[in-house]
């Protein structure tokens, strides 16, 4: 909504303030700006607000707004005096504004930096967390117009506006005068505030996703009268799934006389039914959608599955089409699936939803399933369900307009259903949030992603996201450093959901391998050697090993302290005849069960060579589902929550497995709000407790090749070994708190960028990023330039023999092979030769740009980088030095503030990393000083993101100490972190 011209330009409408928010109960909103057009929505508003609110609002009776209240409260400068609304439907359902004020609490201008702050919610809306939002919002506001503080009155009876400040986790001071209690809150944000708002960001999301996931009742849009298209399949599937809810029909060319469908009530419109419907499906031509959506949202539906195509896949015009369904469902507060999307599934007893084109619902299971996909999302239900596996839940998102894979992800983070969640992705959207929500995801469940369109940097159709311009290599070990367990193809994703879901996560990298077929043991074991885990020799049980002894075995393995997991290979039982016998793999299957149940709980994972029977009859174990009221670490002890501090009180046995629901009450705002108690949320997160897959074993994964086995049994050890140290997590030396700069760092940030930098950014001089560097503990050796002969005997005189002459032209720069460095010149007459040679081979020195250095101690050469990505955030990553290196891809990649584990485990996680620990009988390099620069570095691109990128090279890392030769640094103005500010959606 743009305002009306009687603004100044310097005041110009904010549109960038303008937000699609989650509420707390799942639905959405738009903040907004409040502008002179708005005095009509402001009166109805104001009429519907209860007598109480206004009176805690004006500390007196205020039944209506005069005229000149109405101007005041919609004319804002955007400056001084700012007005938010929250809208749903195009009206207001909240308020709130700030007015600047002085230290007598006077209207004033900048510089003053403390406003007087007021809210106020319709009364039908309170408890649904609008307070909260618009406290967020208006405070990010605040901070843009240079407001640090917000100063309110309020009456001592008002304890639940109080608790609107205190639950936001700012830092505040109150104090009791002239009979009301004056609030002053800190606007900075804090750890507590930054915890409150992501933790209701979670709520709100998952909310959401489960809204849409367990409808009391459903209606499907586009019903065909006779039998066939994707409406009267859905309904038909709807049914057949036993849906536990309400079912209706919906089809605007029904006959007036047709009273029912399938069983189920028939009607042309929403608007016929008696009860609030909480899902609708609409299966709909696209030009017909708007207004399905429409009918939809005047009626209260919660949200949307829409199967319709003709959008974003289509082209621009449909790109169009597909923006406007986003931005008219949420004005009516609904969420969306789709547009082109296959569906959603809800296997839970007291649910059963079939709302999507799969023929038949999957059964009833502990895995989690979201898609960018329909196609990918059809092929993974038939193959979970070939296995026997089951689902706890499916989304199929199709061209993914609103619902994302991160929304998922907070649905399943306290989804007591899912134990494992997968994901088949086409883009990340925000993957600085998705990193983040994976983080907390796979502390206490395994997450499993396959990444589409790794190589083509596309986003999903319609979905106007930052474009990562990291390689993708970078994006699979920013993913690792999650948690996430990233896979390349879908079969390999089920391949290891099936063995997360059905087993225990092993406690090492140690791995039994027993069977009938020597040949396959072998296999076996050439596998897990390629995989990077420990096998034991295989234990040959020779063809004719009976059911039993395959029992037997199995259960010494498992009972043997030096093995962490078990592969059993079997291959069929041969007759005296020669041909198979039947009925074998049941009976094996029964054995390996037996065996499994009663032993130690290590994963079990078993590769067959055509054994009818088998994969079914393993498949067919109990369930996996069993509650778990204790859950337990890896080492066996109570799972305390990702993040709490080491030594924490662990959870008592009777402690839920999933997040509080209770909350202690929150308020709308200052002097305006009453919201019931209970409903709001405390600072943080409720984090549910780390279940670890299947206490007991339950089904056994049954794979058709040894590779497959081995390669999912792999990820689950490295997937047990992070969550191992995710319990302990690292942290940042104190020692780079007192031997940092950071406010002269920033002072000379602000002097290199000058008063108007450009938005580019521009590079620094050597000496320039020397002095940045200094400042953060990381010494850059010096280098003098050599325009002639005469002037590098003169810088080599200056700094003393031995040196370095290297060029520094941009196509030569660290390119040694090419001759543009000679090394260990000793005296005048080396260093002369070495220059004319140089000048021969090359070129003139005004285009060589030659320099002088000191030599520094031998050892092995490194480079060190940090840069800014617009989608990923400031990305920290190592390698060694020199073409080999870059040719293999050879770099490691952390995601900033990195920790001292990250650091450690950046510098080990290359290939060639055992050069620096004494490869071949050379010298161990000094790896604590490698660490230490690799922290000083996060640290300095962390403290400042107007430092976009560093890169250090090289470093050569001696075995003691290390030096840092060349430096590049690059400036420019920080790019927006959308992170860190206000939660919203994505805007469109």
């Amino acid at each position: 909504m743009e305002p009306t011209p009687e603004l100044s330009p310097h005041h110009a409408y904010p549109d960038h303030w303008e937000a699609d928010v989650v509420l707390r109960d799942g639905g959405t909103a738009r903040i907004r700006p409040i502008t002179t057009d708005d005095a009509e929505r402001l009166v109805s508003f104001y009429e519907q607000v209860s007598d109480e609110s206004k009176y805690y609002r004006f500390f007196a009776p205020y039944p209506r707004l005069s005229d000149r209240d109405v101007h005041r409260f919609t004319h804002h400068d955007y400056v001084d005096r700012v007005g938010l609304a929250v809208t749903i439907g195009g009206e207001f359902i909240g308020t709130v504004r700030f007015d600047r004020i002085n230290d007598q609490g006077r209207p004033a201008s900048a510089p003053a930096d403390e406003a007087e702050v007021a809210f106020l919610v319709q009364d039908a809306h309170q408890g649904r967390g609008v307070a909260s939002a618009l406290l967020e919002h208006i405070a990010a506001v605040a901070r843009e117009r240079g407001i640090r503080r917000f100063a309110a009155e309020v009456l001592p009876a008002n304890n639940k506006m109080i608790k609107v400040f205190r639950d936001a986790g700012y830092t505040q001071q109150r104090s009791f005068e002239d009979g009301s209690v004056h609030l002053t809150l800190d606007l900075e944000p804090t750890e507590k505030s930054l915890a409150v708002q992501r933790g209701r960001e979670q709520r709100a999301e998952a909310r959401s996703v489960q809204r849409l996931l367990a409808p009391g009742s459903v209606a499907v849009i586009g019903t065909g009268r006779t039998p066939g298209g994707v409406g009267r399949t859905v309904l038909r599937n709807l049914l057949a799934a036993g849906f536990t809810g309400r079912t209706y029909a919906v089809n605007r060319a029904f006959d007036e006389g047709l009273a029912t469908l399938d069983g189920v009530p028939a009607h042309r419109s929403l608007g016929e039914i008696d009860e609030r419907i909480d899902l609708a499906v609409i299966a709909v031509p696209a030009h017909r959608v708007p207004e399905a959506v429409a009918d939809c949202g005047e009626h209260g539906v919660q949200g949307l599955v829409v199967l319709s195509a003709g959008y974003a896949e289509r082209g621009s015009a449909g790109r169009e089409l597909q923006r406007e369904l986003v931005r008219q469902a949420r004005s009516y507060g609904m969420r969306i699936i789709g547009p082109n999307a296959f569906g959603i599934i809800n296997t839970a007893e007291s649910v059963r939803l079939n709302a999507s084109l799969a023929p038949e619902s999957p059964a009833r299971g502990r895995i989690g399933l979201f898609t960018q996909s329909g196609a990918i999302g059809i092929a993974l239900l038939s193959g979970l369900h070939r296995r026997g596996a089951g689902l706890s839940s499916f989304i199929s998102a199709g061209n993914r307009a609103d619902v994302s894979g991160n929304d998922f992800l907070q649905y399943s983070f306290e989804d007591q259903d899912t134990d494992v969640a997968l994901l088949y992705l086409e883009s990340l959207g925000n993957p600085r949030k998705f990193t983040r929500l994976a983080r907390r995801t796979a502390a206490v469940k395994p997450v499993v992603v396959v990444k589409g369109a790794r190589h083509s940097g596309t986003n999903p159709p319609g979905h106007a996201v930052p474009v990562s311009r990291i390689p993708d290599a970078t994006v699979s070990a920013l993913m690792r450093q999650a948690g996430v367990i990233r896979v390349d193809t879908v079969t390999e994703m089920v391949d290891a959901g099936l063995l997360l879901a059905g087993q225990p996560l092993p406690a090492g990298p140690r791995v039994a391998i027993l069977g009938n077929s020597e040949s396959l043991g072998l296999l076996t074991y050439d596998a897990c050697l390629a995989e990077g885990l420990r096998p034991r020799p295989p234990r040959d049980l020779t063809t004719a090993a009976s059911p039993q002894d395959f029992r037997d075995a199995l259960a010494e393995a498992l009972a043997d302290g030096t093995c962490d997991a078990v592969i059993v290979t079997a291959i069929p039982w041969v007759g005296e005849n020669g041909e198979a016998e039947t009925g074998d793999g049941e009976v094996l299957a029964a054995a390996l069960r037996g065996a499994a149940a009663g032993g130690p709980a290590k994963p079990v994972a078993v590769v067959h060579v055509e054994i009818g029977g088998l994969a079914e009859a393993l498949s067919a174990a109990s369930s996996t589902a069993a509650p778990r009221t204790r859950p337990t670490t890896l080492a066996g002890r109570p799972a305390a929550a990702p993040g709490a501090p080491t030594g924490a009180a662990p959870a008592t046995a009777t402690a839920p497995t999933g997040p509080s629901t209770e909350a202690p009450p929150e308020t709308a705002g200052a002097a305006g709000i009453t919201e019931p108690a209970g409903t709001t949320e405390t600072a943080g997160t409720a984090e549910p407790e780390a279940a670890e897959p299947s206490a007991r074993p339950g089904r056994i994964p049954a794979y058709p090749a040894a590779e497959r086995a081995v390669r999912a049994m792999a990820e689950a050890v490295k997937y047990a070994q992070w969550r191992r140290q995710a319990a302990t997590p690292g942290k940042v030396p104190e020692f780079l708190d007192e031997t940092t700069d950071g406010p002269g760092a920033a002072a000379l940030i602000d002097t290199l960028l000058g008063p108007a930098p450009d938005p580019r950014g521009r590079p620094l001089t050597h000496d320039e990023a020397r002095e940045l560097l200094g400042r953060y503990g990381i010494p850059v050796r010096p280098t003098l330039p050599a325009p002639d002969p005469e002037a590098a005997v003169a810088a080599a005189a200056r700094l003393g023999y031995p040196v370095a002459l290297k060029t520094t032209a941009p196509h030569l720069r660290h390119r040694a092979d090419l001759g543009g460095v000679r090394l260990d010149l000793t005296d005048e007459d080396a260093l002369r030769r070495a220059y004319a040679e140089v000048t021969e081979l090359l070129g003139k020195p005004a285009e060589l740009l030659p320099v002088v250095q000191s030599m520094a101690p031998r050892g092995v050469d490194t480079v060190v980088r940090a840069s800014i990505d617009a989608a990923a955030g400031a990305v920290l990553s190592f390698g060694l030095a020199g073409a080999p290196s870059e040719l293999l891809g050879d770099t490691a990649h952390r995601l900033v503030p990195a920790t001292d584990r990250d650091a450690a485990e950046l510098i080990r996680s290359i290939k060639a990393a055992p050069v620096l620990f004494g490869w071949r009988g050379s010298a161990p390099v000094d790896t604590p000083a490698l660490e230490e620069l690799l922290l000083r570095l996060s640290r300095l691109v962390d403290d400042h993101p107007e430092v976009v990128s560093v890169a250090l090279e090289p470093v050569v890392v001696a075995p003691q100490g290390l030096t840092v030769l060349g430096a590049t640094v690059r400036l420019a103005p920080p790019p927006p972190r959308g992170d860190l500010g206000p939660r919203r959606l994505p805007n469109y």
